[in-house]
């Protein structure tokens, strides 16, 4: 009697360790959810910094802002000695034309950034504001500071 009852109890064995190795169905999303916050509040942190890097002195005015467009606009950059830049890189003085036709046959669409120091002469604006509009680019926005309460 006793050699018929070990089988029985092995063959119980084998059938409770099959049945918890088995596969899970369920999918654990919390690792995934870390992983998302954590993805997060890099790029909140790093949003800001993105932004165009030329350093300039903006006009300020009491205009409000633009609304936020969903596509990267394409910025315009003329530094105080009179520089251009588009985006971040440094444009010589004979190449800007050629530059803007290049891109505008990408898109002429885009909305485009002007961005001017405000101790330039009003001249060198135009110039570059007459440039963005032969290219072809029809959505010109000047860039300005926002008046604080101490500005006057």
């Amino acid at each position: 009697m006793m050699g018929g009852a070990a089988p029985a109890a092995g063959a119980r064995r084998a059938r409770s360790r099959r049945a918890t190795l088995r596969p899970m169905s369920e999918i654990n999303v919390t690792p995934f959810v870390d992983v998302m916050l954590v993805l997060l509040i890099i790029f909140m942190v790093a949003a800001p910094l993105l932004t165009v890097g030329v350093p300039l002195e903006l006009s300020r005015t009491d205009a409000p802002s633009l609304p936020d467009e969903a596509t990267d606009p394409l910025t315009v950059s003329i530094d105080p000695s009179g520089q251009v830049f588009i985006q971040e890189a440094e444009v010589q003085p004979g190449s800007l034309r050629p530059r803007l036709d290049a891109l505008a046959a990408l898109n002429a669409d885009v909305r485009v950034y002007l961005r001017a120091d405000a101790a330039l002469p009003h001249g060198v604006v135009a110039d570059v504001l007459a440039e963005l509009s032969l290219a072809g680019f029809r959505r010109i926005a000047l860039v300005n500071a926002q008046r604080g309460p101490d500005d006057g």
